[in-house]
């Protein structure tokens, strides 16, 4: 063989044997981005709630959405309450792996993470706007990741109602007094300062709190806001209905992932999970922004619901008593204090921005004053 034959073999031997080494590299990436994934996904609400569980930005949304992006590689069977768990057993069950996902508000985990209720909503604490900035771009997401690692958990926000309602009571509420004695369903930090005025908080699945309401095993319930409430029928059990949302200026619904499930999937499905649940996030609170005015015009006019603000006695005295509650907390546990600092430093340089730009607004600009 001569030299130039000689050195020709050599370079097509050694261009065929890169590329064997090539496709022996590639071929596990190839495989694994074909690799189909089946999840479930367990809730904590009941079959067909509005925004809960099905409509624009619901759970089930979702679901659809992460199908769609990923072209079925990436499919989530969705379960409401009571049709494979329990309503408030996603933690528990995502945690052992029974299932991969779970729909709920973190603050159903009180019991188990304080700090956990901080990702849902905080009394007096931050709007829409104000909690999507501290989650998305201060910090607020990473501590979530953070307190949830030892659990084998990962959580993202996929929804949002918005500043929610009060809640709905079977007599009217005069002042402080009122509310001694009083049992309500109410979950989260709400419930620990309202106990200190006397109320005996309830922690009731949604399903529950008509049949309790209408029955008085409860005084007064609090929900979402109109649509919701308004499903639910609570309008046929109570007429005084109350806000200032001071218990919840938003609500964040938690997406709950197994820590092993969610490194199981290739980065593309692991970033389409994560849009899905923004896109989520904005259509579900875009929904209940589209639907509650005329939901509460309804119950006023034809269900006989008095709508109206808590007395400013009684929201002066809950504020003071919101801030004790929750610097006591804080001082209890390193984790909670950690997360609490972080939104409360937040949350009053947010308010710095709102106070000459949302107040006005509202105060302002749509005031029905002078306008036709």
């Amino acid at each position: 063989m001569t030299n130039v034959k000689r050195r020709d073999f050599l370079t097509k031997s050694a261009i065929g044997a890169a590329a064997t080494g090539a496709a022996v590299v590639a071929a596990p990436n190839i495989a694994r981005a074909q690799e189909t994934f089946n999840w479930k996904m367990t809730n904590a609400y009941g079959p067909g709630s509005p925004f809960y569980v099905t409509g624009p930005g619901s759970p089930e949304d979702f679901c659809k959405r992460v199908t769609e992006m990923s072209n079925g590689r990436l499919n989530i069977q969705h379960f409401a309450a009571g049709e494979l768990i329990p309503a408030l057993e996603g933690f528990d069950a995502v945690q052992a792996g029974t299932v991969e996902m779970n729909a709920a508000n973190a603050y159903f985990w009180a019991g188990k993470i304080f700090a956990a209720q901080y990702f849902t909503t905080v009394p007096f604490g931050l709007n829409f706007q104000g909690m999507n900035a501290w989650l998305y771009h201060a910090g607020g997401l990473d501590l979530w990741h953070e307190i949830y690692k030892p659990y084998g958990l990962i959580a993202f926000p996929m929804g949002n109602t918005g500043v929610q309602m009060t809640g709905w009571f079977r007599n009217p509420i005069e002042s402080l007094e009122d509310f001694n004695g009083l049992k309500m369903r109410i979950p989260g930090l709400a419930g620990k300062v309202y106990q200190q005025i006397g109320v005996e908080v309830k922690l009731l699945p949604g399903g529950e709190i008509f049949p309790a309401l209408e029955r008085g095993v409860i005084d007064a319930a609090e929900f979402v806001g109109p649509y919701q409430d308004r499903r639910l029928g609570l309008q046929k059990a109570a007429k005084y209905y109350y806000t200032t949302g001071w218990h919840e200026p938003s609500n964040a619904t938690e997406l709950l992932i197994n820590q092993k499930a969610w490194e199981s999937l290739p980065a593309d499905l692991q970033a389409i999970v994560k849009n899905a649940a923004q896109a989520c996030n904005l259509d579900s609170h875009s929904w209940c922004e589209a639907n509650n005015a005329a939901a509460l015009r309804d119950l006023v006019e034809n269900y006989g619901v008095i709508a109206q603000t808590l007395p400013d006695e009684v929201v002066t005295k809950l504020k003071g008593i919101t801030k004790d509650t929750l610097e006591a907390e804080a001082a209890k546990d390193p984790v909670t204090k950690k997360v609490h600092e972080s939104f409360m430093a937040f949350r009053d340089t947010h308010r710095e921005w709102a106070a000459i730009s949302e107040k006005p607004y509202h105060g302002i600009i749509s005031s029905k004053d002078g306008m036709s």
